[in-house]
């Protein structure tokens, strides 16, 4: 079973998510366990300081590095060793193919900055990968922290209801494509229909159609992955048959 540890000051905004839904059913069946820990508790000072003013000056606060060292020590020193990821709008993007990746390891603590983020000597000393879930800034990385946690549990065996969904999701396996669309009932919705191939039953012609449906959906939606696209056949690939 693997473990998440979740560095943050503020355990009581992310544990309700971690209770919740798919990832509250995969904690109480066992197939995945998440830690949160307070890195405040683990400093020396009577106010309980976590933060400092940066050098060189400059606007908001730094975290300081010893309490996020000593709650990581104290973990590894009960758990074992982790792969360490620091949430960070300047790390490099998490990916399908990153969850994919930490599927196979025992533990992974990821750290949910706040304020100007951490000193840096945490990552240099203490081998954290700096990770971003995308182009924006947001007052702290328990978000971020929870999209790693959720997309790399829903990989592990037993944790989705069905587990071929996984492995039919956009990104997956290294594909660089979107999901092809998906509909259900009604059959006729404000005047729109489902697309015939999808009631016809022949299956390897639904297959057909949503492997170019999900192609022309990347180069319509994300066209810069679509210059990185799983084969070359993809940008000659015919568009999928409009819906009726």
């Amino acid at each position: 079973m693997p473990l998440f540890a979740i560095l943050t000051l503020f355990p009581e905004a992310i544990e309700p998510y971690l209770a919740a839904s798919i990832l509250g059913l995969a904690r109480e069946r066992g197939l995945v366990r998440v830690l949160t820990v307070d890195f405040r508790d683990f400093t020396r000072d009577r106010h309980r300081t976590v933060d400092d003013r940066p050098f060189g000056g400059g606007p908001g606060m730094v975290l300081r590095p010893e309490p996020i060292a000593e709650a990581v020590e104290w973990l590894e020193a009960k758990h074992g060793s982790f792969r360490k990821l620091a949430m960070c709008p300047g790390g490099s993007p998490f990916r399908q193919a990153l969850a994919e990746e930490l599927v196979a390891h025992e533990r992974v603590l990821i750290l949910a900055g706040r304020y100007e983020g951490f000193d840096e000597r945490v990552r240099e000393a203490l081998g954290f990968e700096v990770v971003s879930v995308g182009d924006f800034v947001l007052s702290g990385g328990e978000l971020p922290a929870l999209c790693v946690v959720e997309a790399v549990a829903r990989l592990l065996p037993g944790v989705l209801g069905d587990e071929e969904s996984a492995l039919r999701d956009s990104f997956t396996g290294g594909a660089n494509l979107l999901d092809h669309p998906h509909y259900t009932r009604p059959r006729v919705w404000r005047g729109k229909e489902v697309p015939e191939i999808l009631l016809s039953g022949d299956h390897a012609a639904i297959d057909r159609w949503r492997r170019a449906a999900a192609i022309a959906r990347t180069r319509a939606l994300r066209p810069d992955l679509f210059g990185r696209a799983a084969s070359p056949s993809a940008a000659s690939a015919p568009p999928p048959p409009p819906a009726h």
